[in-house]
């Protein structure tokens, strides 16, 4: 019979509510946080406390920023725009270095069987967006799933008739990977979404 004293036990009970931390994880966090001297610790509550205070969502776009304005709204080429699901995906493509633009994040995706409709993400802002600036292209880049495609489907009814050009980004089989490998939705969609060479 394992026994925990109390504050270490509600140390792993509340890093186990992170996402992807099961209880052994868990256990080690609490474990290296005892480990580190109260300088550490106190270093480490103090960056928690200061993003929790600092860190809000852009007033335009709403990706993360310390501002109301993020710096890629500030500075960016405003006539493309990526739309997205989360401001975390926003970290994900700017990691490639390949896109110029601004972004646009939903914050969620239409989900019926979630009860997320239409008027539940920002696609109001994204509309308002459109009318303020003189954007060139949409490109939806939500996640290649039910909810996902279902968004981005929803998006180009919208904008498609205010002379926008939407594109979608494309799915289909990893670099590197091999066919055989490959599970029939994936493939059926490399097909479907295949390019001239």
């Amino acid at each position: 019979m394992e026994i925990m004293i109390e504050s270490i036990g509600k140390l792993v009970n509340e890093f186990s509510r992170l996402p992807g931390v099961g209880k052994k994880t868990a256990q080690r966090y609490a474990y290296k946080i005892i480990d580190m001297t109260e300088a550490e610790a106190k270093e480490f509550a103090d960056a928690i406390l200061s993003v929790k205070k600092k860190v809000r969502y852009c007033s335009v776009c709403g990706s993360f920023t310390e501002d109301d304005v993020c710096g890629i709204c500030r500075v960016r080429d405003s006539s493309v725009i990526c739309v997205v699901k989360e401001p975390r995906d926003v970290s994900a493509i700017e990691k490639l270095h390949e896109f110029k633009g601004v972004y646009h994040v939903l914050h969620g995706t239409i989900d019926p069987m979630a009860g997320v409709g239409p008027n539940d993400i920002r696609i109001r802002e994204l509309l308002a967006r459109l009318g303020e600036k003189d954007v060139k292209e949409v490109i939806v880049a939500t996640n290649p799933d039910v909810s996902g495609d279902a968004t981005a489907m929803y998006l180009a009814r919208l904008i498609k008739p205010l002379g926008v050009k939407v594109s979608r980004l494309a799915h289909g089989i990893p670099v590197g990977s091999e066919i055989e490998y490959t599970d029939d939705v994936t493939l059926t969609r490399a097909f479907v979404e295949r390019n001239e060479l």
